[in-house]
């Protein structure tokens, strides 16, 4: 059986999710009821910390997929930190560095949500 968890922090009004373990069919629930919890709290800018993410199947990465245009069509976005080359090489097969930002530290994921507010909106 997998061992997957999803644990929180908020900074800056950025929600961040710990992902420990392997994200597959069997543990994605979780993930999934993640990102239930933040979009029901109303926070749409999402940090996904991967330090301790060993493996992730299709089923895992279609939770992002799931959810990433909701998040958008509230201003937010989701941003991945701290990925192995291992788990890079998956996004990155997938195309999914032509989806979503990945950044080297949670910081710096952090700090461009601060950068994308700073940002005059055209008028």
């Amino acid at each position: 059986m997998s061992q997957f968890s999803v644990s929180f922090r908020s900074h800056d009004g950025v929600e961040i999710f710990y992902l420990r373990g392997e994200l597959d069919a069997h543990t994605a629930a979780e993930l999934e009821a993640a990102f239930e919890r933040s979009l029901q709290e109303g926070r749409y800018r999402i940090v996904v910390n991967c330090a301790e993410l060993s493996y992730i199947s299709s089923a895992g990465l279609g939770v992002f997929m799931a959810y990433v245009e909701t998040v958008r069509a509230q201003g937010g976005d989701i941003k991945f930190c701290h990925m192995s080359p291992k788990i890079y090489n998956i996004f990155d097969l997938l195309g999914f560095p032509l989806v979503y930002e990945i950044v080297p530290t949670e910081a710096e994921a952090v700090a461009r949500f601060a950068r994308h507010a700073e940002t005059p909106r055209p008028e």
